[in-house]
């Protein structure tokens, strides 16, 4: 064992699980043990949703703006200090390379918590609507928000930290009590926030982290407790669209942010064409990201071009991945050997579907005991091939012709997702244009960063429903309140 054991944290104790049971959280670099973690039992969870209900109705919590965001910014200071410790995690865990570390795993989901205690003095909790009314009825009219209540918040395993930041710290920003359940592969993270939280000192009840290894069951409990006033999810469309049929039953709040298939439209008049091409490899972190551009759109004048281009790029990365150690690396193994498999599998689909495997395909197994699978692309791709529509979730990059631009937009909102994309063109002004017309929550024009703390994070049709960061993604957990007077 690396890892310290990861313990739940429910009603202001850091604890094991009721029955004293644990679960190996499995190391995707060794494929054995990394750390254990505290297999929670139903009746831990049920105690953990009294204590975030108790806390948000008989305390002071979601009214003491002042406590709220010292304690939030204390335990940012001491996930600051923590940083080492994090990385570990994410690395020995989560299967993390080393230069991911520095994005989205650690050292970025830090710089957007920072963002996140910026805005809050933006946060909007009255608005006044002034007078209005006949004569014998006029009133004066203001809406207040108010926190919506007790948060379930069921977050992934492919950059825990980062999601873990973008649910629970708006929450508890916006006063509400929070239920945190990590993925069963990455407990670790979550644990560490409950551990932090109790030094800082936070209320019980007010956060509560519980793990388990059964990736169904306090998920469930959140989804169906009526005490639960809001669910926020992030993973596969499939669940998001469970949670919101069993949520239905309590007519409670949900928030999905689920997945994506999301394209890069690269426009002929491009003046580093090659540099633009090379640079869409498919590699952080084993392309395991919800927002990934996962389909490069060429057109078919430049397309035999930039399959040349991206044989050489390819060949040029080689070896320059799957490496624990080496600090330059972007890209380690997949999560898991279930998802390694599932990741093969689409290899050997878009092969009988017909599209060309230009580089990568196979599984590696020389790179260590884990579960390593080849950066891959596919030309001659088609987008009504399965390699093109759905989320493969793994290294895997496919390139489609389009004829002209309209046809590029077509192709590009030919998708059941619409979580980001881009657009990269000569024209600064025609590619604001297109990224007009392309249905997705974020759009990166020329390599313009479109995702950040202080942006508001989501995705249009089955990407999901509300949005995260930004001072949007605290006011996501208010609700409005209209007050009216006579005068």
């Amino acid at each position: 064992m690396i890892l310290p054991e990861a313990k739940l944290y429910i009603d202001g104790v850091v604890r094991r699980a009721a029955n004293q049971k644990t679960y190996d959280s499995i190391g995707p670099w060794t494929g054995e043990p990394v750390g254990k973690a505290a297999d929670a039992t139903a009746d831990d969870v049920n105690v953990a949703i009294a204590a975030a209900r108790r806390a948000f109705d008989s305390t002071d919590w979601s009214t003491n703006h002042a406590l709220r965001f010292n304690l939030v910014k204390r335990l940012y200071e001491l996930l600051l200090a923590n940083h080492d410790r994090m990385a570990m995690i994410c690395r020995h865990e989560g299967g993390s390379a080393m230069a991911a570390i520095q994005r989205a795993q650690v050292t970025m989901a830090m710089d957007c918590y920072k963002s996140l205690l910026d805005l809050f003095p933006q946060v909007r909790w009255s608005k006044d609507y002034g007078e209005a009314g006949p004569a014998q009825y006029r009133s004066h009219r203001k809406v207040v928000y108010e926190a919506i209540g007790v948060v379930g918040a069921i977050t992934p395993w492919n950059v825990p930290l980062y999601v873990d930041v973008g649910k629970v710290v708006p929450a508890l920003l916006a006063g509400c009590t929070v239920i945190l359940k990590p993925a069963p592969n990455t407990p670790g993270i979550g644990a560490l926030f409950g551990e932090l939280a109790c030094e800082a000192g936070f209320p019980a009840g007010v956060l509560n982290v519980v793990t388990g290894a059964d990736p169904v069951m306090a998920g469930e409990m959140l989804v169906t407790d009526p005490r639960v006033d809001l669910i926020s999810f992030t993973g596969s469309t499939a669940v998001g669209k469970r949670i919101m049929e069993k949520g239905a039953a309590t007519l409670k709040r949900v928030f999905l942010e689920l997945g994506g298939k999301s394209a890069k439209i690269v426009l002929d008049d491009v003046p580093n064409f090659a540099q633009e091409i090379a640079s869409s490899l498919l590699v952080f972190h084993a392309g395991q990201g919800c927002a990934v551009q996962s389909r490069l759109l060429v057109s078919r004048k430049r397309y035999a071009e930039a399959v040349e281009i991206l044989r050489q790029a390819y060949a040029a990365y080689g070896e320059k991945w799957g490496s624990f150690d080496d600090p330059s690396h972007l890209m380690g193994p997949v999560i898991s050997k279930k998802q390694m498999e599932r990741v093969k599998s689409y290899i050997d689909l878009g092969v009988q579907e017909g599209a060309t495997l230009l580089a990568g395909g196979k599984l590696r197994p020389d790179k260590g005991k884990g579960w390593f699978v080849e950066p891959t692309c596919f030309v001659d791709v088609t987008n009504d091939m399965r390699i093109a529509r759905e989320e493969i979730f793994g290294p895997v990059l496919v390139v489609i012709r389009y004829e002209d631009e309209e046809d590029a937009i077509r192709i590009a909102n030919d998708s059941d997702y619409g979580l980001s994309g881009g657009v990269s063109s000569g024209d600064l002004q025609h590619a604001l244009h297109i990224a007009t017309r392309i249905r997705a929550g974020s759009i990166s024009v020329n390599g313009g960063m479109c995702i950040a703390g202080d942006l508001p994070f989501g995705g249009y049709k089955a990407s999901g429903v509300g949005r995260e960061w930004g001072v949007e993604g605290i006011e996501e957990f208010l609700e409005g309140k209209v007050i009216a007077w006579r005068v």
